[in-house]
């Protein structure tokens, strides 16, 4: 156990810099344990690292890969949960797409009953995302209104199960009538098909309005949400697809004493992501057992054609989480 395959990012690039190399098998240092990793999840984030746009932050591997699951096979000094032979999945700063993975001991939960590896390797980087960013800086209640945008990906599909399961309306948008279909079928209440209507004014003419919306779109969406968004809504925004910087006018967040926010995940220390991870295990992990809401996984591959998965990944054509099988 000495050596194991990873999968490399060779140069800043497309898909095809994505090589499979031999590395040394990684020693868990306090507070880590070892896992072999069964299944990683793959995420938009692992793209912008690809394309040289998102670097590692600093003392985390170079191999991309935020979400795994597997088997402890290794423990540093201090670890008081988990033992070698239990099976969990982890929230890791980088190293998934590889056979054998570090992952902070408070950052790994247990695999929830009956889940595949590949589905619970879906777990970490969306249902952190989500619960940090709907639920906390939303601060989303029951009986409120979610409008997710990118209802049909990894974090979207995530978005709609948890806020229907914890007792919120739903409003997702998606690229296709066959992607709304699907946000119907996780819980959406509403589904709007962006290329062929205007969310805003679905919304206005079906008089409802968002008290929490969570965008990775960006761009002219910015504005929009402010039309749609509740009096005291809370728009949290998780990426830029459509950019970053806007010229805007910030009238309507006075007139309707709105929130504008939005976050990061990777970055976070330990102890911030452990706080995620409390929370999570006491809400969701018990929805889980009551097969209340799980990750819908769209496609799997051998981790050898991590290329192949950010093929699919950015054609946008998947429906929930594409996975890498270690």
């Amino acid at each position: 156990m000495n050596e194991m395959t990873a999968i490399a990012i060779t140069e800043p690039g497309g898909p095809e810099v994505l090589k499979p190399v031999k590395l040394p098998v990684p020693v868990p240092g306090p507070g880590q344990v070892l896992v072999k990793v069964g299944a990683a999840g793959v995420n938009r984030p692992d793209l912008l690292q690809r394309q040289g746009a998102y670097p590692p932050p600093p003392g985390a591997p170079a191999t991309p890969g935020l979400e795994i699951a597997g088997e402890v096979v290794g423990l540093g000094q201090g670890i008081k949960r988990y033992r070698a032979g239990d099976y969990v999945c982890a929230l890791v700063p980088g190293g998934g797409y590889a056979e054998y993975c570090l992952a902070a001991e408070d950052n790994a939960l247990p695999l929830p009953p009956g889940f595949s590896m590949e589905e619970a390797a879906g777990i970490p980087e969306t249902f952190f995302t989500v619960w940090t960013n709907v639920f906390d800086r939303g601060r989303l209640r029951p009986g409120e209104t979610l409008l997710v945008h990118g209802g049909s990906s990894g974090i979207g599909t995530t978005a709609i199960m948890l806020a229907k399961a914890l007792g919120s309306t739903v409003i997702a948008t998606a690229g296709s009538d066959e992607k709304c279909r699907a946000c119907r079928e996780l819980g959406a209440d509403l589904a709007i098909n962006y290329r062929a209507q205007d969310f805003v004014e679905v919304m206005k003419a079906e008089k409802l309005a968002a008290d929490v919306i969570l965008d990775m779109v960006g761009g002219d969406y910015v504005a929009r949400n402010f039309k749609a968004a509740a009096m005291h809504g809370r728009i949290v925004n998780i990426a830029f697809q459509k950019g970053s910087k806007i010229e805007i006018d910030l009238m309507p967040i006075m007139l309707k004493r709105l929130t504008l926010t939005g976050s990061t995940l990777r970055p976070r220390s330990v102890a911030e992501k452990t706080e995620i991870a409390v929370a999570l295990e006491r809400t969701v992990w018990p929805l889980f057992a009551a097969g209340r809401c799980k990750p819908i996984v769209f496609r799997t591959f051998p981790l050898a054609e991590a290329a192949r998965a950010h093929v699919l990944m950015e054609s946008g054509e998947h429906i929930g989480k594409i996975v890498l099988r270690a």
